[in-house]
């Protein structure tokens, strides 16, 4: 039989251009910038509470690496002012009437002790690194840490909650920012000492020299914080569109998702979305760019007429003899040192509240993440669980008109499999994160043992329950750390071989080059991969390794051969007395092996039965399972 294949574009038919990626926008509290009506006082009036949350932060990472750094800080400080003091009795001497081997003598005590702390001040700016090498990878690490762990920590529900995952991607950038906070933190810290010692010599030689001078810096100091605060602004607008490139990226270039990228001819308008959003966000970063440039200009010349008025000043004093000769050389050294520490003064703090701003994402988010942890109680579950009853249960997710699950009233009891069947979207999935306690109903109640979920410590619930869910995840870990989840219970491997041999494993894992040592990523080095219905039976058997009094498996053979399925099936049936046990599954031929079904439709129960009752009865699921049949 030949078989004619048309295409359609060959037959000339215009096909539309792909379409733009969506514009993501969000409103209310999350969807407005935090710094839009921000005064430039308040702005920065932040330096001092930023400095004291990073020295906190580094006191509670490394002590000795705190105090080492504040110590180093100071002693840098003082070899500045003494550098300065020194210099000036220098000049004084060398600059004075005499033979100059007469002032150079007289000089010598103070050039050395110039020379002396100049050198003083390398060493301390040295231990000053040093100590900054220790302190900022711990900060990081443990930013870094924190994140994961308020990701991990948060109640299930907030996942869908508006803005969580673009608030989640502004923190990820405050993690990264951390690395850069003790170092702005130092040089701020050093520029402000050196700044003061260099002031207090000016003031000393005249006083109209400190607000001069002051007066160079700040427009810089002004321009520095505008910067900052235009910059951030394009980063909170990119955030979504970033957040959605980095998942789009990730999708597109992972080697398990290949094939449908390449067999579907995706490539092609796979990099158009990714460059048409790229562009998206370079567009708003390239109109940020004059905005940046006529601040920098407008404060950079401001700047260099109020510096110009400082050396006029000086020249003015000077030539008119207000100040002797010896005391404006002097002042030229201050002046100039003063200068640069104002400057890099202004320019770290400005570097500080940049960060900060970054920061301040990352700690909103996690603040959010603790309101948004479990906040249950600590009522404990018995070791065997022989009764789980749902109440009238209703679960609706954020955004959604509709519950997922209205008003469900079931009864579950120890020794018996309960299987869950529906269409799509009926709530089955739901339902199981309702029993486990994953996601806690809006109304009613789910008690295990009497004891209602709402008031138990979760912890406590989900060391008695295995999940196999529906999108269950291939773990980058080896072998052994896959069924056991780097939790063994034993020494030895003998009870992982238990359930690697309940699924159908063994011949398979001691195939691996490594056997139960091997890395199951084939992206990494050394590593192997499984084949989709291997992973599945590889999650089935870290839900039969645990042990617990709650078993419940979401699809668990959608990807399985029959001989894989019917071996789950059997070891389902070999361990039920001991356990409760739900199976949510489209395979209707398979809640044979079930005590009860229960048969949902749009959040509801419809249907409660044997296999035999609910297939000869006439209602949704012998309709479902007629349809099974004839295909």
């Amino acid at each position: 039989m030949q078989v004619t294949v048309t295409d359609s574009s060959a037959a000339g038919v215009e096909t539309p251009p792909p379409p733009p990626p969506a514009t993501i926008t969000f409103e209310g509290k999350h969807g407005k910038n935090p710094l839009a009506e921000a005064s430039f006082g308040a702005l920065c009036m932040r330096l001092p509470a930023i400095l004291a949350h990073t020295a906190r932060r580094a006191w509670a990472v490394d002590r000795a690496g705190a105090v080492l750094l504040l110590v180093c800080q100071l002693l840098t400080g003082t070899a500045a002012a003494l550098v300065l003091a020194f210099t000036a009795r220098a000049m004084t001497h060398l600059l004075a009437a005499g033979p100059v081997s007469e002032r150079l003598h007289a000089a010598l005590p103070a050039l050395t002790v110039v020379a002396a702390a100049a050198g003083f001040g390398r060493v301390s700016s040295a231990l000053s690194s040093y100590a900054d090498s220790r302190i900022t990878p711990l900060l990081t690490t443990e930013a870094d840490l924190s994140l994961v762990s308020a990701v991990c920590r948060v109640e299930a529900s907030a996942y869908g909650e508006d803005g969580f995952a673009d608030r989640q991607e502004a923190a990820e950038v405050g993690v990264t920012r951390t690395r850069t906070m003790v170092q702005d933190a130092q040089r701020f810290m050093a520029a402000l000492i050196r700044m003061i010692a260099a002031t207090g010599v000016i003031t000393a030689l005249h006083w109209m020299m400190l607000p001069l001078l002051l007066l160079a810096v700040l427009p810089a100091g002004i321009g520095a914080v505008l910067s900052a605060r235009v910059d951030y602004e394009t980063h909170y607008n990119n955030v979504a569109d970033r957040n959605v490139r980095s998942m789009m990226r990730w999708w597109a270039t992972y080697s398990r998702y290949g094939d449908e990228v390449r067999a579907n001819g995706m490539t092609g308008y796979l990099i158009h979305w990714y460059r048409a959003l790229s562009d998206r966000i370079d567009r708003r970063t390239l109109t940020a760019a004059p905005r940046m440039l006529r601040i920098v200009l407008a404060t950079s010349a401001l700047g260099g007429v109020f510096l110009l008025g400082t050396w006029a000043a000086l020249a003015w004093l000077a030539v008119t003899g207000r100040v002797a000769l010896p005391v404006a050389a002097t002042a030229v050294v201050a002046v100039q040192t003063a200068l640069a520490a104002l400057s890099q003064f202004v320019v770290h703090g400005a570097a500080m509240f940049h960060t900060s701003l970054y920061l301040a994402d990352m700690r909103s988010f996690l603040d959010m993440a603790d309101e948004r942890a479990p906040q249950r109680g600590t009522a404990t579950v018995p070791d065997r669980v022989d009764e789980i009853r749902l109440d009238e249960v209703v679960h609706r997710y954020p955004g959604r008109d509709e519950p997922a699950v209205a008003g469900v009233s079931l009864t579950l009891r120890r020794g018996e499999i309960l299987a869950v069947v529906g269409e799509n979207g009926s709530g089955k999935s739901t339902l199981a994160k309702l029993i486990t306690g994953i996601l806690l109903a809006d109304k009613g109640r789910v008690l295990w043992d009497g004891t209602d979920l709402a008031d138990a410590d979760p912890e406590a619930v989900w060391r008695r329950t295995a999940l196999v869910p529906q999108n269950f995840a291939c773990w980058p870990l080896r072998a052994r750390e896959n069924v056991t989840l780097g939790r063994p219970r034993t020494y030895d491997d003998g009870p992982v071989w238990e359930a690697v041999d309940a699924v159908g494993m063994r011949e398979t894992v001691e195939k691996l080059p490594q056997g139960l040592d091997t890395l199951l990523a084939r992206e990494l080095w050394g590593g192997a991969e499984l084949s989709g219905g291997q992973w599945q039976r590889l999650a089935c058997a870290r839900a039969l390794y645990r042990r617990t009094p709650l078993l419940i498996l979401d699809e668990p053979t959608s990807q399985m051969d029959q001989r894989g399925e019917h071996r789950i099936f059997l070891e389902i049936r070999r361990i039920a007395a001991e356990r409760m046990t739900v199976v949510v599954t489209h395979q209707l031929e398979n809640t044979r092996l079930a005590d009860r079904i229960v048969v949902m439709r749009a959040g509801r129960v419809v249907e409660q039965g044997t296999y035999e009752e609910l297939a000869h009865g006439g209602s949704l699921f012998a309709e479902l399972l007629a349809l099974a049949q004839d295909r």
